[in-house]
């Protein structure tokens, strides 16, 4: 039972990386549900302990990702509707041109609500590179932040299945 409910969580930490890279699903949240589950299902000193720091590593890189993206955001003064239209634009773009159109939907949709919004194409462009800039050093912290969780859980795993 142990192995079984260890290779599942192992998956569902392989989708919480991919939730993260293609935001269609929520990856931050998917890990840290993953490991307290495995560490409660097992129930072991070391899932335990493992569960909690790869659940708190995977907070601390979602909080970041949340942070420097809402601090650039109020900086540059970018409300929430441009987002929401880029958002909206990612899905649209990812039905239009499988893969690449959520990224291309995106960038097009935040440029397209601030030059709209703005009516100068130059602060436009600053605004939405900015916002761009934010949520990809935000991404990298949170994959980075996962990744960590990642090899936390490989070395609670070993230590579980040894002793």
């Amino acid at each position: 039972m142990d192995v079984v409910v260890t290779v599942i969580a192992a998956l569902l930490m392989l989708v919480a990386l991919g939730g993260i890279i293609f935001p269609v699903l929520p990856g931050s949240p998917v890990a840290i549900i993953t490991m307290i589950a495995w560490a409660w299902i097992l129930g072991s000193t070391a899932s335990w302990s493992t569960g909690i720091i790869a659940a708190a590593l995977s907070v601390l890189g979602w909080s970041a990702s949340l942070v420097l993206t809402g601090r650039t955001m109020r900086r540059e003064r970018i409300p929430k509707t441009p987002i929401l239209i880029a958002t909206l634009a990612a899905i649209v773009g990812f039905f239009v041109i499988p893969f690449f159109g959520l990224f291309i939907g995106f960038i097009l949709g935040l440029f397209g609500a601030e030059y709209y919004r703005r009516r100068d194409p130059s602060a436009a462009l600053r605004s939405s590179a900015e916002a761009l800039k934010a949520m990809g050093i935000g991404m990298l912290i949170e994959i980075g932040c996962i990744i960590v969780a990642i090899g936390v859980f490989g070395v609670g795993v070993l230590i579980h299945f040894v002793s």
